[in-house]
């Protein structure tokens, strides 16, 4: 009798449970471990049809509630799939209504097209891009400026989706001067932001993603 089974057949006799054999571990191939991996993504990706929608001179697409709901988290999320077959990944921003949207380049689209998608959660994140007022603070402030270039992208988003948050430019200005002095101060993210509102100005009110029609 092998070890592994001696000893079970011992520890159930002690517990008056009688003798049983401990059967032989199941082996998994890495032929096996790919087959559920696949599964678990096609589990995973999420489909669905989206109009395609204009607020001022963006197009953008918001995904049904339905849709949103199998994302892990109602604030901003990354994601990778298709649109009509082509390849993305893209930032989904919080629309403040429990959905989400992003804003589709003209080559996946036009304002009134119905598109196919296919997404799924991305660990990915792509690093967004610095606006040229907080880039030049940034660049006369080298500790924050060193801590910045250490934080994880997720964490970049934050501080880029606060510090656009307001419409009036003294705001955006006191919001860039909060957020070098909490960088220099070693603090990684902005405290007390509600990360499920839309933070973008130009297509929200009242941190909610413009209604159309």
């Amino acid at each position: 009798m092998a070890v592994a089974q001696l000893v079970r057949a011992v520890a159930c006799g002690a517990t008056g449970r009688g003798f049983e054999t401990l059967q032989p571990p199941q082996i998994i191939t890495p032929q096996d471990q790919v087959k559920t991996f696949d599964i678990i993504n096609i589990i995973s990706i999420i489909r669905f049809n989206a109009k395609l929608i204009k607020i001022g001179s963006w197009t953008i697409l918001q995904l049904p509630k339905s849709a949103s709901a199998k994302l892990p988290s109602r604030g901003m999320t990354m994601v990778k799939g298709t649109v009509n077959g082509l390849p993305f990944q893209s930032v989904l921003e919080p629309d403040g209504r429990g959905s989400h949207w992003f804003r589709v380049d003209k080559t996946l689209g036009q304002a009134g097209d119905t598109v196919k998608l296919a997404i799924e959660p991305s660990n990915e994140w792509t690093r967004p891009e610095v606006p040229a007022d907080f880039r030049k603070a940034l660049s006369g402030a080298p500790k924050a400026h060193s801590l910045w270039m250490e934080i994880t992208p997720n964490a970049q988003w934050d501080w880029i989706r606060w510090i656009r948050a307001v419409k009036l430019k003294e705001t955006r200005q006191k919001h860039i001067e909060v957020a070098l002095s909490k960088l220099n101060k070693g603090i990684r993210r902005p405290c007390c932001f509600n990360r499920n509102l839309c933070s973008e100005p130009y297509v929200s009110n009242n941190w909610l993603l413009r209604s159309v029609g």
